[in-house]
């Protein structure tokens, strides 16, 4: 079309390309690439979604006000500080959106998730990757790589996809750090997984320019209804609230979500199992030669010799119908990110390498 194009930064996004989820001529396929919950989602959550089909007619509310309340129950945080979005990925997005713009920096780390140079991006922000140290966050290298121009610091803690987690004292010395300078994003996708984690929201009562995000997706298993929230200062909130569409949650999406944070026992189970068969997957990696960072999440970056080892292990993985992900565009070609299975899935993998490295 002569004369029109898009925004600056936009073409210079490169597609999202999610895990796979099939292998042609497999019927036993053993998806272990996105992070999944190998146990579902809580059957409180799926009687609620269910509960809500007699409703489809009706307009959700829009201002969450009943999923807000029972986060907030849950988690000890003020519920008018609360905003939820399409997945946190949304609220990511309102965050961008709201704070930088064309020729503003944002910066990423070495390994950091994917979406955060996509977000930059499109809003015609320059994203800057500052090096990690042993694949773990480098909060001076951060601070070091701070101009005039940075207006948000993305960082997922627990890290996607390493696994790896920042300390709350460093924590707390960035977000100081960076204090009427920048706003700190602590994305805490997978902070369930930590016992005694708070995700984030002592960092954002402490610290004026920090939010937070959580996901519905990871832990309490409702990936395919996508569902995230954010936590911060109350005027950020109202920031990031005229940026969001009124209906951008259905009455399913907020009913299951609903009843999924207030399970709290099915949430401990499923952080108790994937903390015992991460241990157990981890040893057993360890055991056969192949190294591995202490994980904090419900993944295992599995690093092997180089770049063609990695592959080997990859397509024998496939050839016995299990699906991991390669991590080669994060930054770390000698990787393969293993999601955490149950009992069956993870003894499934270890067969399956102990088999390609000629293991008994």
């Amino acid at each position: 079309m002569a004369g029109i194009a898009p925004q600056p930064g936009i073409m210079d996004i490169a597609l999202y390309v999610s895990g796979e989820s099939s292998i042609k001529g497999r019927t036993d396929v053993l998806k272990l690439s996105s992070n999944e919950n190998p146990y579902g989602c809580s059957e409180k959550a799926r009687a609620a979604y269910l509960a809500a089909a007699g409703e489809l007619h009706r307009y959700p509310n829009t201002d969450h006000a009943p999923l807000r309340r029972a986060i907030g129950e849950v988690h000890g945080l003020d519920p008018d500080r609360i905003i939820c979005g399409v997945g946190s990925d949304e609220v990511l997005q309102f965050v961008t959106q709201a704070y930088a713009g064309t020729g503003d920096e944002v910066i990423t780390t070495e390994h950091g998730f994917s979406m955060y140079p996509i977000l930059a991006r499109a809003v015609g922000a320059v994203p800057v990757t500052v090096g990690e140290r042993e694949r773990c966050i480098d909060v001076d290298a951060i601070l070091a790589a701070v101009t005039e121009r940075t207006r948000i610091v993305f960082l997922a803690n627990p890290a996607n996809p390493t696994g790896t987690m920042v300390s709350e004292a460093d924590l707390d010395r960035l977000a100081e750090g960076l204090k009427d300078r920048a706003l700190l994003v602590h994305d805490g996708a997978y902070a369930e997984f930590v016992e005694g984690f708070d995700g984030g929201a002592g960092l954002v009562e402490a610290h004026d320019n920090v939010i937070m995000t959580r996901t519905f997706s990871k832990i309490h298993g409702l990936g395919g209804l996508r569902i995230g929230w954010g936590y911060a200062r109350r005027e950020v909130i109202d920031v990031l609230n005229r940026l969001r569409q009124p209906f951008n949650l259905s009455q399913g999406q907020m009913a299951a979500a609903e009843a999924a944070v207030r399970d709290t026992a099915f949430t401990r189970f499923c952080r108790e199992e994937n903390a015992r068969w991460r241990s157990w997957l981890s040893d057993a990696l360890r055991q056969m030669g192949i190294g591995c960072d202490e994980s904090h999440a419900n993944f295992i970056l599995a690093r092997f010799g180089d770049a063609d080892e990695a592959a080997g292990a990859d397509a024998a993985l496939r050839a016995e119908g299990i699906i991991v992900r390669r991590v080669a565009g994060y930054g770390l070609p000698e990787g393969l990110r293993i999601t955490v299975g149950d009992e069956a899935a993870c003894r499934r993998v270890v067969a399956a390498l102990a088999a390609f490295r000629g293991v008994r």
